[in-house]
Parts: C-alpha cells; sequence; structure tokens
C-alpha cells in the first residue's frame, strides 16, 4: 500500500503544472517612443551601466537636433525580471548657445503578451541667463518607448 501511496504523490507531482520562467526585460537593443523619438542602448556592462544614442523625434519641433549620446545605469536585470534604469543627455541646438539636460528616468517591463515596454518620466532643463527665468527652464513629461524589430 505504501508503495502505491508513493507511485500517486510522485504522479502527481510530475504532472503538476510547472510555471514557465519570468521572462527578463532587456534594456539593450532599438527602441521607438510614442513621440516618435528613437533611442539605441548599444553598450550595456555586467554592472548595469549603459550607453547608446537617442535622436529626437518630430515631437521636439526642433528639426536641428543631431543624434545625442547617452549614459545611464540600470538595476541589475539578474535580480529583478522588470529593471529601473535612468540616462542622461546633453544637448544643443546648432547654432545656438543654449545648453539643454534630459534625464529619463523608468522601468522596462515585459507585457503580458510578452513585448517589452519602457514607460519613462523625464525632465528637461535649458540653461537661464537669471534666476528670472528659471520659471520657464524645466518641462516635464512621460514617454512610453517599445521595442523596435
Amino acid at each position: 500500500m505504501e508503495s502505491s501511496a508513493f507511485a500517486l504523490i510522485l504522479t502527481l507531482a510530475l504532472a503538476a503544472p510547472v510555471a514557465p520562467a519570468e521572462r527578463k526585460c532587456l534594456l539593450s537593443g532599438s527602441w521607438q517612443s510614442d513621440t516618435g523619438c528613437r533611442m539605441v542602448v548599444s553598450t550595456l556592462g555586467e554592472d548595469g551601466r549603459f550607453s547608446g544614442s537617442y535622436l529626437p523625434g518630430s515631437a521636439t519641433g526642433d528639426s536641428e537636433i543631431l543624434t545625442l549620446p547617452l549614459e545611464g545605469s540600470q538595476q541589475d536585470a539578474g535580480l529583478v525580471p522588470q529593471p529601473i534604469f535612468s540616462f542622461t543627455m546633453h544637448w544643443r541646438l546648432q547654432d545656438s548657445e543654449t545648453a539643454q539636460t534630459t534625464v529619463f528616468l523608468g522601468q522596462c517591463y515585459v507585457g503580458s503578451n510578452g513585448e517589452e515596454i519602457l514607460h519613462a518620466l523625464w525632465l528637461r532643463r535649458e540653461a537661464t541667463n537669471s534666476p528670472v527665468e528659471d520659471w520657464k527652464a524645466t518641462w516635464v513629461g512621460t514617454s512610453i518607448f517599445t521595442r523596435i524589430k
């Protein structure tokens, strides 16, 4: 009797559904934002630091902007499947002395359909000549990036 009970438990254990391994969101690769911007994360180090390039889209209204280098970091994707990330870009319009910096802070998700998506909050700061102009120097927004296949 003991051996048939053991066989039954063993059979049930082997037949039990096993949850598939959770898919990890990988930041490296090419992305496009909901406003038409393109981003390429070309180098992703083991320490979570990354670099790449960013091409602002038509939403910026500035056709004079060239591809911008970006630098950032993310949580260890080995520890969390959907890591938090941040990156910074410094830029200047052609023929302009106004410097700008944009920082992004977001999270890389894997949707129920298996598609990766980035949700990010951004702050864009423009240099001003005086504290009186400070009120108009910072913009805040959100972006959603999908992977370019």
